[in-house]
């Protein structure tokens, strides 16, 4: 008599999936919140372009603000936070995860959005004993930040995940230094709720804001505020922006190219305007929801987050000074003479970000972005921590126009050591 294996395979597949635990069929559910505060200084505080001295602002052009998402799935939550400051150092982070009630300080994600038309937030020491920074004020925008990070956890809800990354199109970014020389791509993250409506928007670019400069005299998201509010008014939800590796010195594409400065060394008249501001921030965000366009949503993606502290040597004169003067008390080792940042690695379905603390060039970015394992990898910089540029030791001092972004950087090997920890930790913790 011929027996059928089919009864039976078919019952030995489902004692074995009876036996397996539902987490390994499917993912855990997603939920994400998001909030926002105002952070506009009021009144006006001088305008801060990096070390040295500051502009006194006469007006404000756009809002500054803060921005939080937090991301939960099973065991895991984090928030990932933007922030319109030059940088927003470490021990900031710090002062926000203290007040932050129900997210481990380790997962509090804090990017600058590197506006150069915003208040001093490292305090930096003006040599004389005193510094550029208004203590009382820096104090409040950690406040700010905390109260957003609680209220978008206080809104977690059911959500699901979109994710695209494509070249942005149009006059928006280019290379100061070797105009061509720059990654043109934007990676999008989009969480949706169960009806398909935006929560939350977060464009990754590697750009500096700094159309205006702090010589304008205005206090000023710069384009970052046009792009956030050009995508809410068009997606909906709330919009937020993440910096790339945008280092020695990807900027705004706010050239006058009717008007040649320098022919031989290809320069070009600037608009300093605010309609420049509104003009690239607007054709950035067009252009992500382009990029985002109708890809489809994930429901339950995988998701996690780690994180490894990294020791950098403190070579430059002028950051071990900000170090070790600023009234905000940076933490060091004074015997090494080092700085320990934290380094974060995220993964949200097929996006893989790597955090960055500081100004990374773009070849670290482009070269870190073919290394790292996810489909779509992925850069936050000026993330964690901000000090100064990142170089690797073939770039540190090569070239005179280099000497400015060396000298404004904790050393040679920084690049170095930046590149092997995040691809090591790239490596411990494989994509899922």
């Amino acid at each position: 008599m011929r027996i059928s294996v089919k009864p039976i395979v078919c019952l030995f597949f489902i004692c074995v999936a009876a036996l397996v635990p539902c987490d390994l069929l499917r993912g855990d559910e997603l939920r994400v919140g998001a909030a926002k505060r105002i952070i506009t200084p009021d009144p006006l505080l001088p305008v801060s372009g990096g070390m040295g001295p500051t502009a006194p602002a006469t007006k404000k052009l756009g809002e500054m603000s803060t921005r939080a998402v937090v991301v939960a799935s099973g065991d895991t939550k984090f928030a990932i936070v933007s922030v319109d400051a030059l940088g927003f150092p470490s021990v900031l982070v710090s002062k926000v995860a203290a007040q932050v009630k129900n997210i481990k300080p380790e997962n509090i994600i804090v990017g600058a959005t590197h506006t150069h038309s915003g208040p001093d937030f490292y305090a930096f020491p003006d040599g004389k004993g005193g510094h550029s920074g208004d203590l009382k004020y820096i104090d409040q925008v950690c406040e700010w930040m905390a109260e957003a990070i609680n209220e978008a956890e206080k809104n977690l809800q059911p959500a699901k995940f979109r994710s695209a990354v494509g070249n942005v199109e149009g006059q928006v970014a280019y290379n100061y230094y070797a105009v061509e020389l720059y990654d043109p791509r934007a990676n999008v993250l989009q969480f949706v709720n169960k009806q398909d409506q935006p929560i939350a928007t977060l464009v990754n670019y590697a750009i500096h804001p700094e159309v205006l400069g702090n010589e304008v005299g205005a206090m000023s998201p710069d384009l970052i505020g046009p792009l956030c509010d050009r995508i809410e008014k068009q997606a909906g939800g709330m919009a937020l922006f993440m910096n790339s590796a945008q280092g020695g010195m990807i900027t705004a594409d706010n050239r006058d190219l009717s008007k040649v400065a320098d022919p031989l060394k290809a320069r070009w008249h600037d608009k300093r305007e605010w309609s420049e501001c509104v003009r690239i921030g607007e054709q950035l965000a067009t252009e992500s929801l382009r990029i985002l366009g109708d890809t489809a949503a994930i429901a339950e993606p995988a998701v996690q987050c780690e994180h490894r502290m990294v020791e950098f040597p403190v070579n430059s004169n002028d950051l071990w000074a900000v170090v070790q003067y600023s009234p905000l008390k940076y933490p060091f080792n004074a015997d090494k003479r080092t700085i320990t940042s934290r380094i974060q690695l995220i993964q949200i379905g097929p996006a893989r970000i790597a955090t960055i603390p500081g100004e990374a060039l773009p070849n670290i970015g482009m070269y870190l972005k073919r290394k790292m394992s996810g489909e779509q990898n992925m850069l936050f910089g000026l993330t964690n921590d901000a000090f100064g540029y990142i170089l690797t030791e073939v770039d540190f001092l090569s070239f005179s126009k280099y000497n400015y972004v060396s000298r404004v950087s904790l050393g040679e090997r920084t690049g170095t050591i930046l590149i092997q920890n995040i691809l090591e930790l790239d490596k411990q913790y494989p994509q899922r």
